[in-house]
């Protein structure tokens, strides 16, 4: 088996990530559960991939995610960051023998449970009770009245990215970086968070976390990162990738720099909006020296995209927002995972199975080797039969990228699953391949190379999965003709399922993206009399450091475009 470990650093990368095993616990459930469609029974994915099987010292069986999860102090809520299951007691810090003056130790309440939390916690009570052979009176735990209850408290009250997670953690799994917490405003940069990692305990505490998950895997596939890039987190998670690249050699970094929409950023304050710029500059160079492909996710405003033809999304929730990129990497990871077909078989729910090697080798080990993807994603994905074609339908959720562009160099990798043949009737795997074959042929761009992965099971809607689907979505993510409700929004309630497809490619179409950041490091740290110069000093990085990442993105650039090494010579 290949294994892989996921890392998500990071508050926004955390929400994205909450989501993400969010869709996995569903897919176990249904997948044991009588009342399930067939679809879900025979997915046809190892779980094992992402899982690790363990047992607690009272001999309970486990299976948890092979997960690292790095955020503020503070930021789990109601949740212990020694998860439930194992009950174990935090070891008490040794007191300091220096001082011998009196201690005062202050501890504040634990935060309340919420609506969602509570009523896992008295479900799994019941179930706990009912295995003992114990009858409870309360056994329906969740009624429909409760649920709704349950969806729209979530609407309205999500603070944490553990308010909505139904998924049980490890010990290992939840690091606080302690003394940073979460109402802190001024980490908002990459210095700040370099300077956290580096300046005590935390990298050795979290290395010696991720070396427990990643010594007890056989074969190692490869890490799934997810980073929230948009201030201080790029930082700690750009010096534990340099420990991770020093340390695992042979294992590659599949990298997503998330970034929640921009809207409540002041551009109107030039020495913020310039200290902006030169974050995104640094932060991108730096994480991507130490991943093998790393795909920008964030678009400035999700709500005004075109995704909200279908989609309800509000750009202040990180609830919402959060939602559609996990879905984006939950398809993308499919093939990770995806049942490898026997000799003998003559029927299977998927196809195209692929490691994260098999993965960075086609979209960045070929031709002029470009590291740096583009994610693009329809959710949900249209029949076959619509008028509209898959490609034509697929929304770009990587920013600053060029619409329309020809790349006769373009690779591509896709996967769709749980798509419609027409109406509500699932498409075979065969009937997937064709038409987007078809699709392909008929198309005025087309890549050099594309790679499909397809599976029948769809993404499963979890209930605690936001309120964001238009009233022309239907139960199971078909698209409707006419509105299904007066409400605008749809959630776990009434869309129980949804076909979805994914796309990373390499395109020359994320060059507006590579450029900007070039420019701005350019222009605010590396001109004459530049204003980032101090700055980026007081991020720890000297003339020469600042010269190195301008290199780095010089190269990004004339990969994709060996012309602009010519211009930047002739100026």
């Amino acid at each position: 088996m290949k294994e892989i470990v996921t890392i998500q650093v990071g508050s926004y990368a955390n929400f994205v990530g909450s989501h993400f095993w969010n869709f996995q616990d569903e897919l176990l459930g249904l997948a044991d559960s009588p009342e399930s469609d067939q679809i879900f029974k025979s997915h046809g994915l190892n779980m094992d991939v992402l899982y690790r099987t363990g047992e607690t010292p009272q001999g309970i069986l486990t299976y948890t995610p092979r997960l690292v999860s790095v955020d503020f102090q503070g930021s789990l809520g109601s949740v212990s960051s020694r998860g439930t299951l194992y009950n174990e007691i935090p070891e008490t810090p040794v007191d300091t023998l220096t001082w011998t003056g009196p201690v005062t130790t202050h501890t504040s309440q634990p935060l309340k449970k919420n609506l969602f939390l509570q009523s896992l916690y008295l479900e799994e009570n019941a179930n706990l009770g009912s295995s003992r052979g114990c009858e409870s009176e309360n056994s329906d735990s969740h009624t429909e009245v409760q649920d709704e209850d349950i969806v729209q408290s979530l609407e309205n009250e999500v603070q944490y990215w553990t308010d909505y997670s139904k998924v049980h953690y490890h010990p290992q799994s939840l690091y606080e970086l302690s003394g940073l917490w979460s109402e802190i405003n001024d980490f908002n940069n990459y210095g700040i968070g370099r300077e956290a990692f580096s300046g005590g305990q935390h990298a050795e505490e979290i290395n010696e976390r991720l070396r427990f998950f990643v010594e007890e895997c056989d074969l190692p596939q490869g890490i799934q990162f997810v980073v929230d890039d948009s201030g201080g987190f790029s930082g700690i998670a750009g010096e534990f990738l340099e420990n991770i690249a020093d340390e695992y050699t042979n294992i590659p970094v599949l990298l997503y720099s998330v970034h929640s929409p921009d809207s409540g950023m002041d551009s109107r304050n030039r020495k913020l909006a310039i200290s902006r710029k030169l974050h995104d500059a640094v932060s991108f160079s730096k994480l991507s020296a130490f991943c093998k492909l790393i795909v920008p996710v964030g678009l400035p405003s999700l709500n005004t995209s075109r995704m909200s033809k279908y989609l309800c999304l509000e750009d202040r929730k990180p609830y919402h927002t959060s939602a559609v990129y996990a879905s984006a990497i939950h398809s993308i990871s499919l093939p990770f995972r995806m049942q490898p077909l026997g000799p003998s078989a003559q029927l299977s729910n998927t196809s195209g199975a692929v490691n994260i090697k098999d993965l960075v080798q086609m979209l960045a080990g070929q031709a002029r080797q470009n590291m740096v993807t583009i994610l693009d994603i329809a959710m949900p994905a249209p029949a076959f039969t619509a008028q509209q074609s898959l490609l034509e339908i697929l929304q770009p959720l990587t920013p600053e990228i060029a619409e329309g562009v020809e790349d006769m160099q373009a690779l591509e990798s896709m996967t769709v699953h749980g798509a419609f043949a027409s109406g509500c009737k699932r498409a075979t795997v065969s009937e997937v391949k064709d038409a987007v074959q078809a699709a392909y042929v008929s198309a005025v761009e087309r890549p050099k190379f594309s790679h499909l992965s397809t599976a029948q099971c769809p993404l499963p809607i979890p209930l605690p999965f936001p309120s964001i689907f238009g009233n022309l979505i239907g139960r199971n993510g078909e698209f409707l003709d006419t509105p299904i409700s007066e409400s605008a929004s749809r959630g776990s309630l009434e869309v129980h399922s949804v076909p979805m497809a994914a796309r990373l490619r390499s395109s020359n179409a994320v060059l507006p993206f590579l450029e900007n950041r070039l420019a701005n490091l350019r222009k605010f740290g590396l001109a004459r009399g530049a204003l980032g110069t101090e700055l980026l000093r007081n991020w720890g990085f000297g003339k020469e450091d600042v010269e190195e990442l301008g290199e780095a993105l010089s190269n990004m650039v004339t990969t994709l475009n060996p012309a602009s090494l010519e211009s930047s010579d002739s100026d």
